[in-house]
């Protein structure tokens, strides 16, 4: 399970698209939200929009792994995709706060690598914001207010990305992705094949 978080604008979005783009074993995890979709969000696709009940719904029947409010609306993992897709032998990418993070790392334990997305500077933050054209100014505010609280938990992630170029930004996060499978614990058939070239070294009889 590998988790990207960043205060919004900082670029974590746009490094998980290019990564799925370019990582076939990876699968997103699909957020759901309890918010309306913005301009281009595809229910399913971006998140899965539901109403106020039926998240609670899920919250309270163990659905979700992780869920937290924000913004005056709610965000949670569904439980079943991504269990089914560790299950069929892929890594699945999560887009959350930090929030969410503490919260998985409390549910799935070790199996987990977390990456926290720094923005360069405070003002190329608002910059970006405003850039997107996704939100009113008073919104925007509100996310560069809440971006002092979000960065105080950078400390608590494995990994830390400061992405003022992207590319640069997503090379390293590949690069984090590439180190981490490459683990001995996570090499999966690693000791029968290890034992097999042991056993074809040894002379004979």
């Amino acid at each position: 399970m590998f988790v990207l978080s960043s205060p919004s604008g900082a670029g974590k979005s746009a490094l998980s698209r290019r990564l799925l783009e370019v990582e076939p074993a990876l699968a997103m995890s699909v957020s759901v939200t309890t918010r309306t979709p913005r301009p281009g969000e595809v229910d399913g696709v971006h998140y899965h929009f539901i109403d106020r009940a039926r998240f609670e719904a899920m919250a309270a029947n163990g659905e979700l792994l992780e869920w937290a409010p924000v913004f005056d609306h709610h965000y949670g993992t569904p439980r079943g995709p991504v269990e089914a897709a560790l299950a069929g032998g892929r890594d699945v990418l999560f887009d959350i706060d930090w929030q969410g993070t503490q919260q998985l790392r409390e549910s799935v334990g070790d199996d987990l690598v977390t990456v926290f997305v720094l923005p360069p500077s405070a003002a190329e933050l608002e910059r970006r914001l405003h850039t997107r054209a996704q939100d009113s100014d008073e919104v925007i505010r509100k996310r560069m207010s809440k971006a002092a609280g979000e960065l105080s938990h950078w400390a608590e992630y494995d990994y830390v990305i400061v992405n003022d170029a992207f590319e640069a930004a997503f090379a390293s996060l590949r690069a984090i992705l590439a180190a981490e499978r490459l683990k001995r614990e996570r090499q999966t058939g690693l000791t029968d094949f290890v034992r097999g070239l042991i056993r074809d070294l040894e002379p004979a009889g």
